[in-house]
């Protein structure tokens, strides 16, 4: 079964075609700059034509589509319900369920013949405990308007938990992880016997962690309070909470991007070097209180474009963890090479680096489901 599978974004589309059952990488690509002047393409739909085209026959396409609600949490063929589930809460996912209501409805109306899966983010998490996924407020808002944490980059934390424990030759059973996936848009998860057991990111992708624009932890009465003081409306407020906050917000960078983040602090930016220190502290934070939440840690593992690619933020988020049994390796962390190992061989954490393999935990779903008929 040859099965796409589309990672959109506001401007680009990148894809894999993978065969299943082998879980062979028949081809991949990216298109960027879409819609924009020298761009691959002048707009989704062309970008869709030019993909389709590109990666001839295939049977299905697999969506890691991002929020539906309390009643989409796992993998689902594509119908009207869905689609009607994913514009409801597209106001809480701004950036993300917005563009594959796009990408959908184009690759239905392009190739109805194809079998079309959405796969949610959520879905991973739909075994977090009652006290780790309630929030505190009335009975009413959790039953009736599904207000909870859902959490998110569900893919790739599921990639991770499968993964760790073949590296490691262990059994999942018992084992403790934590996972940090760090990009444009960040979280960790706390992995405890293979299943999600806490995470960063909660009734929305904007709350957790300082993201590239995206604020992070924020106490809703300082939104609030803004809007009175500002005279701002519902929808611009959500505008200035998804681009202009985060780690652009602190740095006054305004991509958000790690990579600029770091080049103006090696140059003596005061603020870009806070955004940096800033993100370490709460993900080492957060590693600290999922450690207490499972009593310990096995191992720490590192995915995502920043995960990966940086070796420096992963210093900082590491430095300060030995009281936990972590002890990090300057010279593997400085040359690391996903997958990979980065500390010392006398730590009693693992501590590991892995590529974020996302769209292979989406097509693995999307074949369960249809296989099963």
């Amino acid at each position: 079964m040859r099965i796409l599978v589309p990672n959109l974004g506001s401007t680009s589309l990148k894809y894999k075609l993978l065969e299943f059952p082998e879980e062979r990488e028949l081809a991949a690509g990216r298109m960027e700059r879409i819609g924009q002047p020298r761009g691959d393409a002048p707009g989704h739909r062309k970008a869709i034509e030019q993909v389709l085209r590109d990666v001839g026959a295939i049977d299905a396409v697999g969506f890691k589509a991002v929020h539906a609600g309390p009643r989409y949490r796992g993998t689902y063929r594509i119908d009207d319900a869905l689609l009607a589930a994913l514009a409801e809460y597209r106001d809480v996912a701004p950036l993300h369920n917005g563009i594959y209501l796009e990408g959908i409805r184009e690759f239905r109306e392009q190739r109805p013949d194809l079998e079309q899966v959405a796969v949610l983010e959520t879905g991973y998490h739909a075994t977090m405990p009652p006290w780790s996924s309630n929030y505190g407020v009335p009975a009413e808002w959790r039953n009736k308007h599904g207000i909870r944490r859902y959490g998110f980059h569900g893919a790739s934390h599921r990639s991770v938990g499968e993964r760790v424990p073949k590296i490691l030759r262990s059994s999942p059973d018992g084992l403790r992880i934590i996972s940090c996936h760090l990009g444009g848009s960040s979280s960790v998860c706390a992995i405890w016997d293979g299943r999600s057991y806490d995470t960063t990111m909660g009734f929305s992708p904007q709350s957790g962690l300082e993201n590239a624009t995206r604020h992070g932890e924020l106490d809703a009465f300082a939104a609030l309070f803004l809007m009175d003081r500002l005279g701002l409306s519902p929808s611009e407020m959500r505008v200035r909470l998804v681009k202009e906050g985060g780690l652009a917000g602190i740095s006054g960078i305004a991509s958000g991007d790690v990579r600029d983040i770091e080049q103006a602090a090696a140059s003596g930016s005061g603020d870009a070097e806070l955004a940096l220190e800033t993100l370490a502290y709460q993900v080492r934070k957060t590693i600290g209180a999922y450690a207490a939440a499972m009593g310990g840690i096995d191992a720490l593992a590192f995915t995502g474009g920043i995960g990966e690619n940086s070796a420096e933020l992963r210093r900082r988020i590491c430095r300060g963890l030995e009281f936990l049994g972590l002890e990090l390796s300057d010279q593997r962390n400085a040359s690391a090479v996903p997958d990979c190992r980065i500390a010392l061989t006398r730590s009693n954490v693992a501590c590991l680096v892995l590529t974020a393999q996302e769209e292979l935990v989406v097509g693995r779903e999307v074949y369960r489901l249809l296989r099963a008929g």
